[in-house]
This record gives C-alpha cells, structure tokens and sequence, in this order.
C-alpha cells in the first residue's frame, strides 16, 4: 500500500521548504541511540551505510527528520552560491512504467499516472532551486550539529554559468562555503543539465577533472564525492580513468531523463523546458545497480579506492542488500523514502 510521503506533491517547492516534512518523517518516532558503528565513512566510523541523496532532504528540519529516522547519511539538497527559485508546481507526478525504464522506453516518452502506485516510479523537475548562502550555510550546520555519533551528514552543491571565465571559480566557490559548515563530505552534482546546454557535466571528463582539481586544491582534506548520471561501458571507463584518482567518492545514479505527457498527450509539467524531466524511483533501479557493479569492477581494474554510493530505485529492504552485492559502499533512496519513512528502520532490522 502507499504511504503519505514527508514531501507533498500537492504543494508548491516553497510550500514543502517552509512546512517541513509531513507524512511518515512528521510523525516518526526517533530511533534509538545505536552504540555501535562498523562501519566506515571515509575515515570515520558510521553506523550503517544508508542513507538519502540529494533532492528529498530541503533543509536543516528534512535532514534532521531523516537522521532521527535512522537515514545515517543524509545529503543536504544541492545549493549555488545565489539563490535561486524552483520550477513552478507541480514538480512531481507519478508516471506509468512498465517493468525497467531502459533508455529505449525513455525515447519513446512516458504517460502520468492517475495516482501514485506500485512499483512507485516518478518524475520530478525543481530546477535545483537555492538560498542565498547566507541562509543555507547556516542551516547547513545546524543540520550537522545535530547528527548523533557515527551519522554522516553531507551538502550537496553545484556551480552556476554565468560566464566562461567564472564557472570553474563558481564550483569552487560552491565548494569551500559547503565544506565550511562542518559537513563530513561534500558532493559535487556533475549529473543535473548544466545552464545553456543540453548536455550533463559528467559527460564532459575534461570540464569534471578541471573542477575537481581545483575543489581538492581548495577544501584540503575534506572529502570530494561526485554525483554523475548512467554511463555506457567504455565511457564510463575513460571518465574514472581521468577523475578517479582526485575524487574520494562516486555516487551513482541521478535519474533517466523522458518526456513525459499527460494521458491526453498534452506536456504533463508546464513550462518552457520541462517536457522532459528526471524519472526516478523503482524502474530506474537496474541502471543504478549496473552502474555499482561496473564502478566496482572499474576501482579494481585501475587499481583505485573511491567509494561507491549506490542510488536509483531503493523502495525495498531487498534492494540495499542488492546494492551492497552489487559493490555499492553506501546506498541512498530517495522516492523509497519519500514514501517510507521507516524504510531505514526496516532494513537495519533485518541486517
């Protein structure tokens, strides 16, 4: 059965970010001290290796929820070094998929759903929407001072192009007012369009070492971690055989990008350029898992040790032990738990 989810798809961006979370993370109990931590999170001792990646978690009141719900890594929703607003609602609609979302189904564009369903797969399209850092850094820390032993909270963050001359400079900026809130890692979102061009960061290898050399330069020994997209096989070589020896983290995957329509055919997000949008969720849980399993075999082959951060389409306590087999380190759900807010309760209960 479908639960409520702590965001709410009937209410603007800015609706969820003032309200806070409602539905499972409203009212869930918090979990109980865990004295233990096997496991390891750069370094440092953790508790256990899942957590909520960039998207669900808007601020210090969603990331606390989902620390407090046992969510022991959770990522703080990508921000910029301006503010900037979110698409219009709705921005997120259920879609018809049936079975695997390859990028043969994806071409051929996708339907809405009357209703959210199982197997939950969504589209969502925000815009990466941001404070002014004057407000996030802020809220940034008050979300890690609030992490409990052996919780890792990190900040997500991504350069804006306003010029040639400054993009670099703006990641790196991005970068160093992240990392100064205390944050225990910091992800760099390669895998969201870059402001005028089609194309995805991460596909782009020279453009990502260039950055990345700048940002490890610039935050010392606080660890880079990466987001970045579904990659064929040999390209996806040759983008760790450039970046994997800077970076300390791969994350892995962000969504599938389809035009979706309404059952009408009419363009089911209004707006210029939102006909096609990032689908997440369950049908999009076999690329996140080949994906691990090739950054897996990938780290062993050119003889690397960055972490692998499995995402895409844990709705079930059976899809992070597949992550794990399939050589994820840490695993992230992000519409699992958004419509769950047990769903780390319940894996670790059968760990």
């Amino acid at each position: 059965m479908i639960r409520t989810p702590w965001y709410d798809p009937e209410k603007s961006y800015d609706e969820n970010f003032n309200a806070g979370p409602s539905g499972g993370f409203a009212s869930a109990a918090v979990s109980e001290n865990e004295a233990e931590t096997p496991f390891d999170f750069f370094g440092k001792p953790l508790r256990f290796p899942f957590g909520i990646p960039a998207g669900p978690l808007l601020n210090s009141a969603y990331v606390i929820a989902a620390l407090d719900a046992g969510f022991d890594v959770p990522v703080y929703k990508t921000v910029r070094t301006k503010e900037y607003a979110s698409h219009p609602h709705p921005n997120v609609l259920p879609v018809a998929v049936a079975g695997d979302l390859t990028f043969e189904k994806a071409a051929q564009g996708l339907v809405t759903n009357d209703e959210y369903r199982e197997p939950l797969s969504i589209t969502n399209s925000f815009g990466v929407p941001s404070k002014d850092p004057s407000f996030w850094q802020e809220d940034m820390a008050k979300a890690v001072r609030h992490a409990k032993d052996g919780q890792r909270v990190v900040g997500s963050f991504q350069g804006t192009s306003r010029s040639n001359e400054n993009y670099i400079d703006d990641w790196v900026l991005a970068a160093k007012l992240v990392s100064e809130t205390g944050v225990s890692a910091i992800e760099a979102n390669l895998s969201c369009p870059n402001e005028g061009t089609a194309h995805l960061l991460c596909f782009d290898a020279d453009k990502a070492l260039a950055i990345a050399h700048k940002i490890k330069s610039a935050i010392g020994d606080v660890p880079l971690i990466i987001k970045i997209a579904y990659f064929e096989e040999t390209p996806l070589k040759d983008f760790v055989k450039k970046v994997g020896r800077i970076v300390d983290g791969i994350s892995a995957i962000n969504t599938i990008p389809a035009e979706v329509r309404g059952t009408e055919g009419n363009q089911a997000l209004p707006g210029e350029g939102r006909l096609k949008s990032g689908v997440c969720g369950a049908a999009i849980k076999w690329a996140g898992l080949s994906m691990a399993r090739r950054l897996k075999n990938v780290r062993e082959n050119l003889n690397l040790n960055y972490t692998i951060i499995g995402v895409g389409g844990v709705t079930r306590s059976e899809d992070f032990f597949e992550y794990r087999d399939a050589g994820a380190d840490i695993v992230m759900s992000a519409t699992g738990a958004m419509w769950n807010g047990d769903l780390a309760r319940e894996i670790k209960s059968v760990k």
